[in-house]
């Protein structure tokens, strides 16, 4: 009877082991992330690193981090390496590697690709846009009303930045007589062109600055820190730099995004397609205000922000509805 006790155990044990085996339904296997430059070189960089080791902190797999990856070559490469590797999951930090995703997508049929700003998607391929228009809509609320001298101005890294557009409305919107002056450097990070652009506006009589590149802003605001001038900081929360004159950060959660991102495709949500994601979802957000804009305009801003996290409308399109 004992021997027979023993084996009926051992038989429930090994059933309730293999039930436990099949009731693991993780998709997430390994993470690789490719990124055009040096993770310390730029804030979206650091915050993408940060964002792949929460999630190996998350799901306890391992990740796979390169750098310099900037051709379609060097895709193709480091793709066909992390394949080998069993990574499942790619996230290209940028809109680069759009377009060598999808080329690749058919190649590795068990890897879903993301990546950030384009639109290029396929099956197996995510694109994840911030919605940066309105995320320059309330830094320009914010220029256009802690302006003295009725000038502000926006030093953009390109031309199609859909901040640029958000930026110029939103001045408009809370200051209409005042005067938007735009600058473009062509690169994320030619810090000496950007310098020239901010000591141009500064001559024209500019008090409010948004830099809008990874790298420059940082040389901007610091420069607009001598100065004595006000800045809205970029991407990141700037207000290390100066506390006080840096008026708030439009901050995006790069690192937000990439655990929303890896805990859908682990419970097999993530579709391929292009997403736009912004204020609503909690991944853009404006920093701390500096204790120089006053209490009552602060008040505006947040209820401006509140409205638009409720309804999908900024200021200017809720006037006209």
């Amino acid at each position: 009877m004992r021997r027979w006790t023993l084996l009926l155990g051992i038989v429930l044990l090994v059933l309730t082991l293999s039930a436990c085996v099949e009731e693991s339904d993780d998709q997430l296997y390994k993470v690789g992330m490719l990124v055009e430059g040096k993770a310390e070189e730029q804030p979206w960089n650091i915050k993408g690193y940060e964002g792949l080791m929460a999630i190996r902190d998350d799901h306890d797999v391992e990740v796979y981090f390169k750098e310099g990856i900037n051709t379609e070559q060097d895709v193709e490469k480091a793709v066909n390496e992390l394949a080998q590797n069993g990574v499942n999951l790619i996230f290209g930090h940028g809109s680069t590697y759009g377009r060598p995703f999808v080329d690749l997508a058919t190649t590795y049929p068990d890897i879903h690709f993301v990546y950030f700003n384009g639109g290029h998607h396929a099956q197996n391929v995510t694109s994840f846009n911030f919605n940066a228009h309105a995320m320059g809509f309330f830094a320009g609320m914010i220029a256009g009303g802690m302006t003295d001298t009725g000038h502000v101005g926006i030093i953009a890294a390109y031309e199609w930045q859909p901040e640029l557009e958000g930026y110029f409305e939103g001045v408009k919107h809370q200051n209409p007589s005042a005067n938007v002056h735009i600058d473009y450097v062509n690169d994320w990070n030619d810090t000496g062109t950007a310098l020239d652009a901010y000591q141009r506006q500064r001559n024209n009589q500019v008090d409010v600055f948004y830099p809008i590149g990874d790298q420059f802003s940082r040389d901007v605001i610091q420069q607009a820190s001598e100065d004595d001038v006000y800045t809205i900081g970029y991407v990141n929360d700037q207000s290390y730099i100066d506390p006080v004159n840096v008026l708030t950060s439009t901050v995006q959660h790069i690192d937000k995004l990439y655990e929303m991102a890896a805990w859908q495709f682990n419970d097999k949500r993530l579709a391929g397609g292009v997403y736009r994601l912004g204020f609503p979802d909690d991944v853009i957000s404006l920093a701390p205000y500096s204790k120089e804009i006053p209490r009552h305009f602060r008040n505006t801003i947040e209820h401006a922000v509140k409205m638009y996290k409720a309804t999908g409308l900024l200021p200017n399109e809720l006037s006209v509805h």
